[in-house]
């Protein structure tokens, strides 16, 4: 049941001042740095948690304004590991790692999958990227540390996913969501029975976001239980916080992170069980220690006791980023509100685009979806009965009237690792 009984059950109080011990300690190695030595000069020790909110806040903007080695507050000779964001354009954002730190890393996110179910009996195959992409390595030293025979099988190639799961009996994937929808194409394809010729217990999915609709998708073709993670590279990578069986929240380990939610737009601290930004401070980074960094992930967190026993809080599944936010004639949209909907048609296929264009000097949304030709057999007519349901039901979630376009399943793109959901055509303004 648990991986570290006295860390994971304990006493609250107990928890707060390792908190707070944690964090003097991450603000006296914090100055050391080029980037935190004048904001921090004038912090002293803190007394309480409650003045947490003295110290600045970091943003993705800070790291790439302090790249390369701004934020890092030992050695180069104790760095044993950089990885870096695929940025847009500019610096990238680039994070570094003494061997404390990857440690460290590998037994968070051994902790996190021994709490979903996972054990050292089990065959784990990781299809998640490895290289400067934190998500497969931190899953991959996770799963060894665990004592899992781990398959570092990588990205892509369905057919050779499936033969791996097949021949060595795979029993826990690390996948990304929208992949575990494709992939269950290749499966049809092959013929393949998922409960007779597969042994597939547990599929570990986050990376990107997705509705819990998706989630049970995934379940439903599988025949397995999908638990939900969820971590930032700046912080470490995955494992920062994790579902427990009872999928009520996923428990974010209070003694690597300190989590605050606030005001995306005053900044605020907000109370437990309101919806804002997740704020993260590090408790032990040797490296590269980060104070009130801003995720930009929106959810809350959740105080009340879990059944598991475990005494970390848990934060809601992240409904959205803030700069995922599209804005269409003044209405707020995010992504996932299209894709809730989506999933709950059953006749419409797995796979979408949402592009942003512009018409009369107005912005529009047009949804592409994918036909299901496994659901699906009805007529034109009844095409065009879908697409009027589905222009409905968008409407009624989003305030704004899309365009919605049928295409033949398989004509969108596939690219390999997060899904590219959002095109945006509209003209510069």
């Amino acid at each position: 049941m648990f991986w570290q009984k006295e860390i994971e059950t304990m006493e609250v109080s107990k928890l707060r001042k390792f908190q707070l011990d944690c964090i003097n300690k991450q603000i006296a190695l914090a100055k050391k740095s080029e980037h935190y030595k004048d904001k921090l000069s004038k912090i002293g020790e803190l007394k309480s948690l409650e003045e947490v909110t003295k110290l600045p806040f970091t943003t993705k903007q800070d790291l790439r304004d302090s790249f390369p080695y701004g934020c890092l507050v030992t050695d180069l000779k104790n760095v044993v590991r950089m990885h870096s964001s695929s940025g847009t354009t500019g610096n990238p954002t680039v994070v570094f790692h003494t061997k404390e730190d990857l440690a460290n890393w590998a037994n968070i996110s051994a902790r996190s999958m021994y709490c979903a179910g996972a054990r050292d009996t089990d065959i784990f195959q990781n299809t998640m990227g490895y290289g400067l992409f934190s998500g497969g390595l931190g899953f991959h030293y996770g799963g060894e540390r665990l004592g899992m025979m781990t398959i570092p099988v990588g990205p892509g190639n369905s057919k050779r996913q499936l033969w791996f799961m097949k021949t060595f009996k795979t029993t826990v994937v690390h996948i990304l969501p929208s992949y575990a929808l494709r992939l269950s194409n290749t499966v049809k394809e092959l013929g393949i029975d998922v409960k007779k010729d597969l042994y597939l217990k547990i599929f570990f999915i986050g990376a990107e976001p997705h509705s819990e609709a998706m989630r049970r998708k995934i379940e439903e073709l599988y025949g397995v239980k999908a638990y939900n993670s969820y971590g930032l590279s700046e912080i470490s990578g995955p494992g920062i916080a994790f579902e427990c069986p009872y999928q009520a929240g996923l428990h974010i380990w209070e003694d690597y992170v300190y989590p605050e939610i606030v005001d995306p737009k005053t900044f605020e601290p907000l109370p437990d069980g309101q919806e804002g930004e997740l704020v993260l401070t590090t408790l032990q980074r040797q490296a590269m220690p980060l104070m009130r960094y801003r995720t930009k992930d929106l959810t809350k967190i959740i105080s009340e006791p879990c059944k598991c026993g475990r005494t970390h809080r848990r934060i809601a599944r992240i409904t959205a980023r803030t700069d995922d936010m599209m804005i269409i004639n003044g209405v707020n949209i995010f992504p996932i509100q299209i894709e809730k909907t989506i999933m709950g048609i059953p006749e419409a296929g797995k796979n979408y685009v949402i592009e942003l264009f512009d018409h009369n000097c107005m912005d529009k949304l047009r949804v592409k979806i994918e036909i299901n030709n496994d659901t699906f057999k009805g007529t034109l007519k009844d095409l065009e009965k879908l697409q009027d349901r589905l222009v409905s039901e968008l409407k009624q979630e989003l305030d704004v009237t899309p365009v919605v376009q049928f295409v033949e399943a398989g004509s969108l793109p596939v690219t390999e690792g997060k899904a590219k959901r959002v095109i945006d055509l509209r003209a510069k303004k």
